[in-house]
């Protein structure tokens, strides 16, 4: 469970990784739109494990890898960010969020469901 510390400090670098993403995030990954949806924290605040949703392109891993490549820049661009609010920098590690994608198929496989009237009946 998350102190509430590590809380605060996942929110702060949410907010700010999403600015740098929006201000310096196009010459990374190009077309694609990714958003951040949740930063947890590592108990000595020295790890943030960022989760991303990444949308409008077809492959998601590539934006991720590149996004990889360019870790140092990102941090850097981070940590002038938020180096008033925090002592030490956490080294960024990124993850593919993908909850939007899975509700997105499962509203597709019920949809598809009630048509061919595999559903049941209804009440």
């Amino acid at each position: 469970m998350e102190t509430k510390r590590q809380k605060q400090v996942g929110e702060l670098i949410r907010r700010n990784f999403s600015t740098v993403l929006q201000q310096e995030g196009r010459y990374i990954y190009d077309q694609a739109l990714v958003t951040v949806t949740n930063v947890v924290m590592s108990p000595d605040l020295g790890i943030a494990k960022i989760y991303l949703s990444i949308y409008n392109t077809e492959n998601k891993q590539e934006v991720l890898l590149s996004m990889l490549e360019d870790h140092t820049h990102l941090k850097q661009a981070l940590g002038h960010r938020v180096r008033k609010h925090i002592r030490r920098i956490p080294e960024l590690e990124f993850f593919m969020d993908d909850t939007l994608d899975e509700m997105y198929r499962l509203n597709n496989l019920f949809d598809k469901l009630h048509a061919e009237n595999q559903m049941g009946e209804e009440e």
